[in-house]
This record gives C-alpha cells, structure tokens and sequence, in this order.
C-alpha cells in the first residue's frame, strides 16, 4: 500500500507548504484538495496554469500524485478534474455520491450521474472512485454493494473511508471485507465516539466537524486517536490483495498552525506504517 495524505490538512497554507511537510511526515505520496473553501491547492477553474507546478514540485519533493478529491458531480466540473488528472498525471479522482440517505427518489439519478461520470473518467484514462458518506444516498456498506452493483464501468471504484462507515454505525474491519474487491482507493482517519444513521439528516460533503455525527477536531481524526479499529482494517485489505492508496484525509484544521497540522501528519503516519508492519505488509 501507498501511504500519503490530502493536501487539505494543510488548506490554510499554499499548495507548496503542503507538498514540503506531508514528504518531511514521510509519506510516499499526497492527495491533492480539489475542495472549494477548504483549500486552494488545484484550483480547477485555472488548473492548466498550476498542471507544471505541480509536476515539479512532485519531482521537488519526491512525492507520487496519488490522487485528487473533488467532491462535486457537476458534469462540468467533473471534467475539469479529469483533464487535470490526465495532463499531471493523477490517476483516480474522488467524489461525494450526494443524494440523501434512504430517499428511494434521489437513487436513480445518483446511480445515472455516477455512471455517466465513470464512463467519462474512462475516455480520459483516469478512476472515478465515490466512498459512502454521512447523510448521503450511498452512505453503508448495503448502499454501497448496491452502486457496486448498478456501475459495472471498470473506470468505476470504491473509495472506503472507515470513519464514515463507522458513523453509520457498522464495524469498518466487517465492512471492508464486504466490499474490497472494487475497493481502489482508501480515505482514512479516526472517529471517536458511536453513531447510528439518521435517515433525515443531511451534510455536505464532510465539512461538518463537530457535532453528534461528524469526525471530531482534526487532531482527535488522527490515526490511533479515536474508536475505530484501524489495525484491523489495513491489515483485512492486505489480506485481500489491496496495493492501492491509503490517503489520510483530515478535515477542518484550515485555521490551524503549521505546527498543529504537522503533528496530526507525522502522528497519523507513524500509526499508518505501524499498521503495515503489524500485518506483515512492510
């Protein structure tokens, strides 16, 4: 596996300051924030004056674009975030499913949005992954084996993110195993605290932090921090064959020191590396 972290730990800070200090953590490679409001990193709306910048500071800093995480189904945007993912070289793009959990109307044009996107992602060479998310039309590990089942695009994947799937109240470790054969990316944080779905609440993609369901302050999303058992989940996707990226997304700390956001980068690496090696898989 690949570790590496989105650029929007550091959202507060310039797309450089992100690359420098997620390659002094020790990660392999970095995700880049493609997230309105919560960074400025690749700024779609220009991205071909950032595309060679970009390249070099990857070459600079020894890092592997390992993925982009823009969370909107705009076709329009979408295809900004594949002709940016093609011409840098990154090769899966991950989005939010939208739709709101449990609403059988919303479903249909969820699963249709999704699929049209996947087959773009497919002309341009590149992996639409979608992971299931708080309040969301895809929002279980059920949900998720269903559009697992309505999207048969090999540019289609599964982006797992443990912290979700534990605040709908499942064991992520009995989770993972479930769907890990379409899995093609990972997010990974910690959550504290017990969850249970509510079918009529609704968030945006994750930019709620605190509260009865969302992750928890940046510091306490760190790796090892919180309830959720994230030995045991790496290791059932080293026991399956997983190679792909392990991505630490921590959101919320924009307003955060240099110093904070480093903390929560090395801390959460050394707890994902510790994982790899109790598992065999370093």
């Amino acid at each position: 596996m690949k570790l590496g972290a989105n650029s929007v730990l550091f959202g507060g800070y310039d797309m450089e300051t992100a690359f420098k200090h997620i390659a002094m953590a020790g990660y392999d490679g970095i995700e880049l924030s493609a997230i309105n409001g919560m960074s400025e990193h690749l700024v779609l709306d220009h991205w071909q004056d950032l595309a060679d910048d970009i390249k070099e500071l990857a070459k600079t800093y020894q890092l592997e674009l390992l993925a982009m995480e823009q969370p909107s189904r705009d076709a329009n945007q979408m295809e900004k975030a594949f002709q940016a993912a093609a011409e840098i070289g990154i090769p899966i793009i991950n989005c939010g499913p939208g739709g709101k959990s449990d609403d059988e109307s919303a479903w249909p044009e969820v699963i249709d949005s999704l699929g049209n996107l996947s087959d773009m992602a497919e002309r341009y060479g590149v992996t639409l992954c979608v992971k299931a998310h708080v309040g969301a039309s895809i929002y279980n590990t059920p949900t998720t084996i269903r559009a697992m089942e309505a999207i048969s695009s090999p540019a289609f994947g599964i982006d797992m993110d443990p912290s979700h799937i534990h605040r709908a109240g499942e064991n992520p470790v009995e989770a993972i195993a479930a769907v890990v054969e379409r899995v093609k990316h990972v997010h990974i944080r910690d959550c504290q605290g017990d969850y249970q779905t509510s079918p009529d609440e609704s968030q945006d993609f994750d930019r709620v932090v605190s509260g009865p369901r969302g992750p928890g302050q940046p510091e306490m999303q760190a790796n090892g921090r919180g309830n959720i058992d994230l030995v045991g989940y790496i290791a059932v996707l080293h026991a399956n064959g997983y190679t792909g990226p392990l991505n630490l997304e921590v959101i919320g700390a924009k307003e955060y020191s240099i110093e904070q956001c480093c903390t929560i980068a090395a801390e959460s690496r050394g707890h994902m590396q510790a994982s790899l090696q109790a598992c065999g898989a370093r």
